[in-house]
């Protein structure tokens, strides 16, 4: 959900997808908010350059999955929980560094569901964000990933790959 902001380029966004988790997930991989294709796609990582699902699969070796249910079920598959640090913020369109105001997600309620063993994030501003508004309440340090976006240019498919590959151990 989006709400304009008619003061300047910001849009107030609330989180529009609740979590993916089973009671068996035992990874859990946070984004920062969806981007403003997603929220149109109506699903996490929808924007078509985004190489997410792509990552997972190659990991995996699985087929890429296309709609909402076989990504789901890759998720679930592997005991991969997903979801967001935020549960709002002010944002310009997609770009996590004009986030303000940020508000967390109740990531202490998921931690509660599932045995997570391990909790990663996809890009350095979910790291920063989670550190900063979670990490303090939920004790449990995260890892770092390099963010899967479009924006991020500077690493390949494979370099990708290589680093998130470290999702395996667990």
């Amino acid at each position: 959900m989006m709400l304009r902001n008619n003061g300047d380029s910001t849009d107030q966004v609330i989180h529009p997808f609740a979590p993916v988790y089973g009671p068996d997930s035992r990874i859990l991989i946070l984004g920062t908010m969806p981007s403003r294709v997603s929220r149109q796609q109506g699903y996490y990582y929808g924007h078509p350059q985004n190489r997410f699902w792509q990552v997972l699969a190659e990991l995996f070796q699985v087929p890429v999955p296309k709609i909402q249910a076989d990504r789901e079920k890759l998720l679930l598959d592997h005991q991969i929980a997903l979801w967001d640090v935020l549960q709002q913020c002010r944002i310009s369109g997609s770009s996590d560094s004009s986030i303000r105001v940020p508000v967390p997600n109740d990531l202490i309620w998921l931690l509660g569901k599932c045995p997570i063993q391990r909790i990663f994030t996809n890009g350095q501003t979910a790291a920063r964000l989670y550190r900063t508004w979670c990490e303090p309440h939920t004790l449990f340090p995260c890892v770092g990933l390099p963010s899967t976006s479009p924006a991020n240019g500077r690493y390949s498919k494979e370099m990708l790959c290589a680093a998130w590959r470290q999702i395996l151990d667990f």
